[in-house]
């Protein structure tokens, strides 16, 4: 009579053992490929912001707002709000969602609510996960929550304000009724960055604009430090607090999930990986449309 011979217990647990080794081996260059690979995509995503931008350009002659509001005596936003992004819909082949907008309407208003919670996947970084909305509140200085006043769409892209805190009128291509044209930038399209990016684990963002009468303050997960901020921080950024892209930023800056620095888009369509440990002048520098600053060699 023929016995059968099965796998021992101890000649299992081997097996298993040597399971376990080569998946510890293979996941760390599995979650390499796919870094690599999200990176590339988010590269790609800003590459076709960049062309919808230079499209707008070469029908409007300038660049978007980079939001769009009317103002009271004091200089306070009094809306509509929407933002660049809205404006660049119809390039970004999302026709439908722009003929869905009443622009002379604020964000707010109840005719926009439908379209101003449209995810744009072209306007998210697949290294992040912002999901599909957040609501725009009023917070006190303190930073408690007063009243809800939208839901919107996420969005890990914002344009350039410049150097200074995002609001009226920033030395980036992008600010409050702006209409900046390739001519207003001296510097150099190819030395200026007009959208970088926002991871939301830093600060909420949104394409749609700035939701007037709310703020912009850091959540959770956000390790910003906790301080109130414009509402125009919703899709515009910029680079003015000493830090370099996602180091210790504030919430209105720019971060991203990518290991060791943000992928930014530049005025004349070429978009580049800057490192968090990029020469802070220099950084400053890219920023500015105008500064009359020369930015020389590698950044």
């Amino acid at each position: 009579m023929k016995t059968r011979r099965g796998f021992t217990l101890i000649e299992l647990l081997v097996v298993i053992a040597i399971i376990a080794i080569l998946i510890s081996l293979l996941l760390p260059a599995v979650q390499k490929v796919r870094a690599a690979a999200s990176r590339a995509q988010c590269v790609n995503n800003l590459k076709q912001v960049g062309l919808a931008l230079q499209n707008h350009h070469d029908t409007a002659k300038s660049f978007p707002a980079g939001y769009t509001s009317r103002f009271d005596a004091a200089g306070n936003d009094t809306g509509p709000g929407w933002g660049w992004a809205a404006y660049i819909l119809p390039q970004m082949e999302q026709q439908a969602i722009h003929d869905a907008i009443r622009f002379d309407q604020p964000i707010e208003a109840p005719v926009n609510a439908n379209a101003r919670v449209q995810l744009v996947k072209s306007f998210t970084c697949p290294s992040d996960s912002p999901g599909l909305t957040w609501t725009a509140k009023k917070y006190d200085p303190s930073g408690n929550p007063v009243a809800a006043v939208c839901d919107v769409a996420s969005a890990n892209y914002v344009g350039v304000f410049g150097t200074t805190e995002p609001g009226v009128d920033g030395d980036g291509v992008f600010y409050r009724n702006s209409k900046t044209r390739i001519a207003d930038i001296p510097d150099g399209t190819i030395s200026t960055i007009i959208v970088g990016e926002r991871s939301f684990r830093l600060g909420q963002t949104t394409w749609v604009g700035s939701v007037t009468g709310a703020n912009l303050f850091p959540q959770p997960p956000s390790t910003a430090p906790p301080i109130l901020n414009n509402a125009s921080g919703m899709v515009l950024g910029h680079t003015g607090d000493g830090n370099g892209p996602g180091v210790n930023s504030y919430v209105n800056q720019f971060s991203s999930q990518h290991t060791g620095g943000v992928n930014f888009l530049f005025a004349g369509g070429h978009v580049d990986f800057l490192k968090a440990s990029i020469n802070y002048p220099v950084y400053n520098t890219l920023s500015t449309r105008q500064g009359g600053e020369s930015v020389g060699g590698d950044y």
